[in-house]
């Protein structure tokens, strides 16, 4: 009986003529087809054809490599500097980095110059410019204005928060645990927090949900309670429930609830800009909030990027004079408060003055992209500054009076410029300095 066909219609599978009539070169196990024939189940493996060599091709032979260079111990020595400022040529390269590799002299004289390189480099950040944001932002607006407009008071928290999110995008899970030092000021003193990079996002969550709730979105601490509904209070309350350590999955929902907050209050209209955000011990309108929190956002995301040793440039100066102006326009209340707490003294004026007189003032001159003047009534928050009764004047830089609103820098070292009444001028100081809070 003869057996199956083969794979290719012939006979049987042992033996009979294949495609090729039994001509075409034998197989291990007697296979008699070609080597174009397909391969049967469980068959011997077929025997690959030997390759050609490259010098049977006609081809031209690829170029030998370059021989190295081969220089004298002072001539590479002589080189270093060059090799450190990344001067040389290849070869010149290649010949100094072989001989670090032997002469620890010149190794440690190579690593010194490097070092002083460094030093002569500041370090650029690789991210975009706010200020270029802004721009595309504005003549992408110009040509097609958007159906439903970002309110401009909270035009800053979206494009701090939006910053912060790039910052934290390509964060490993060591950055993501990298230590932290938060900093404010208590009563006059200097106070910081040591914690880590997660857990500033989830301080930032639980603190934008002040504004959350207050819009009628859900509260990020969910079910946990906190002793008192205070930035501080609801940070300590949300790190304290937390089953494991905070890690890069908090950065999901702070992003989710910051999208939230704009979308909402765009659609809410900027009518919405008074509706008030509880703080727990204060209060303050929905607009001021939004720029509170676009203050806490940017100089949270710049303590993330010196934990992460990454530069981290200020907000576009239109955004910048924004919060500025709110420190400002917070000044003198704040130093009504701690005129009644005793920190500050009540100055020549033993009485407050009636709301609307005039009173005595001080000027702050805010100088740099984003700046002004402002003059601040010193002896009651209701009373009308005046320039005819102005008694110092304070000169500060931008940035440095941000960082002195958020407890990075001391008092009695911020002021550029200082004239006038001293008292005055460390009341207002020190007031700055208390608008910080963890």
């Amino acid at each position: 009986m003869d057996g199956p066909a083969g794979p290719d219609g012939g006979g049987s599978a042992g033996g009979s003529p294949g495609r090729d009539g039994g001509h075409g070169p034998q197989r291990p196990g007697g296979d008699s087809k070609g080597p174009g024939s397909r391969q049967e189940p469980g068959g011997p493996l077929p025997i690959p054809m030997p390759r050609s060599s490259v010098e049977d091709t006609g081809l031209p032979l690829p170029d030998p490599p370059p021989a190295p260079l081969l220089l004298e111990h002072r001539v590479l020595q002589s080189l270093l500097g060059a090799w450190a400022l990344a001067a040389c040529s290849p070869e010149e390269t290649a010949a100094v980095e072989d001989h670090l590799g032997l002469c620890g002299a010149c190794a440690d004289e190579a690593l010194r110059l490097r070092e002083a390189v460094g030093l002569l480099h500041k370090p650029e950040s690789l991210d975009l410019d706010p200020r270029l944001r802004c721009r595309v932002l504005e003549g992408c607006l110009e040509r097609r204005p958007p159906r439903i407009p970002v309110p401009d008071w909270a035009v800053p928290y979206d494009a701090e928060a939006a910053r912060l999110d790039a910052l934290l995008q390509d964060f490993g899970d060591a950055e993501w645990h990298a230590p932290v030092r938060l900093h404010w000021f208590e009563r006059d003193k200097a106070t910081s927090r040591r914690t880590t990079v997660a857990k500033v996002i989830a301080h930032l969550l639980a603190v934008d949900g002040l504004v959350a709730v207050a819009l009628g979105l859900d509260d990020p601490l969910g079910d946990i309670t906190a002793h008192a509904q205070t930035p501080a209070g609801r940070t300590e309350a949300f790190w304290r429930e937390a089953h494991f350590p905070h890690t890069r999955s908090v950065r999901g929902p702070w992003r989710e609830q910051s999208h939230n907050l704009v979308r909402t209050v765009s659609f809410a209209g900027g009518r919405s800009g008074q509706l008030s955000v509880p703080y727990g011990d204060f209060e303050l309108p929905l607009r001021d909030a939004m720029l509170d929190r676009a203050f806490e956002c940017w100089m949270h995301a710049g303590d993330i990027a010196d934990a992460v040793d990454y530069p981290y440039e200020p907000p576009a100066p239109r955004q910048l004079h924004r919060i500025i102006e709110l420190g400002a326009r917070k000044l003198s209340h704040t130093l009504a408060a701690r005129r009644q707490a005793g920190l500050a003294g009540p100055g020549r004026a033993r009485h407050l003055v009636p709301a609307g007189a005039p009173g005595r003032s001080l000027r702050l001159e805010i100088e740099g992209s984003g700046g002004g003047e402002w003059l601040i009534p010193l002896d009651s928050p209701g009373a009308l500054a005046s320039a005819d009764l102005e008694v110092a004047h304070v000169a500060l830089d931008g940035v440095e009076f941000c960082r002195l609103a958020a407890g990075h820098v001391s008092p009695l070292e911020a002021a550029a410029g200082q004239n006038g009444d001293r008292e005055a001028i460390r009341d207002v100081l020190f007031a700055a300095a208390s608008l910080s809070r963890m």
